[in-house]
């Protein structure tokens, strides 16, 4: 039997909980207190059907992230370098990392939603377990490291979102500085030495 496709409606009904609940948390100071009855009013649609389109909060809000961060999936499974697959993996490392920073900076907001939404562990979350699986395979390429599975951990931790909201919102760390930051860090973890500053720029 083929398989059974939404109806137009509920399509609709998706896309416009997806809006709005991107406009919500892009504009709210404590994403934390938004509610699903929030998000269906500024939706115009009944909470019964974010539950039934999303499940619970948790799954709107993965939801909301996924599709924010397809195209940067997309960049990393098929595109060019340097997020590309056929980068060397000295290049890679630093280019993925800069990647999740950079995607956690646009959407600090939902990042932090997501990741303290108490849905369980941030760590068995969907979308770390990509970045963790693809960091831990590039790393395994690079002759001389070893614990590859700890140093992709260890990596992505500086990019969690509780920490870059608390160095983007309370310290007021510049953006650049921040990603300078983070490539010095990963230049000395793959032993090549802090990069010199024309690197980390745009």
């Amino acid at each position: 039997m083929p398989e059974r496709k939404p109806r137009q409606d509920a399509v609709r009904n998706r896309k416009a909980v997806l809006a709005a609940a991107d406009d919500l948390f892009a504009r709210s100071d404590s994403p934390e207190e938004l509610t699903m009855a929030d998000i269906a009013a500024a939706a115009g649609v009944g909470k019964g059907t974010l539950f039934r389109a999303f499940g619970d909060r948790a799954g709107l809000l993965r939801a909301l992230y996924e599709a924010r961060l397809e195209p940067v999936r997309e960049a990393v499974e098929a595109g060019p370098p340097p997020l590309g697959p056929a980068t060397p993996p000295h290049q890679r490392v630093p280019a993925l990392l800069d990647a999740v920073l950079c995607f956690k900076l646009d959407n600090r907001r939902l990042a932090l939603a997501l990741e303290e939404g108490g849905s369980g562990s941030p760590y068995q979350a969907e979308h770390y377990t990509l970045w963790h699986g693809l960091l831990r395979s590039v790393l395994e390429q690079i002759p001389g490291l070893t614990d590859s599975d700890f140093l992709a951990h260890a990596l992505l931790a500086a990019t969690r979102a509780d920490l870059v909201e608390h160095l983007a919102g309370r310290e007021r760390l510049p953006r650049d500085t921040m990603r300078a930051h983070l490539a010095n860090l990963t230049a000395r973890v793959l032993g090549s030495g802090p990069l010199p500053e024309s690197a980390t720029g745009n």
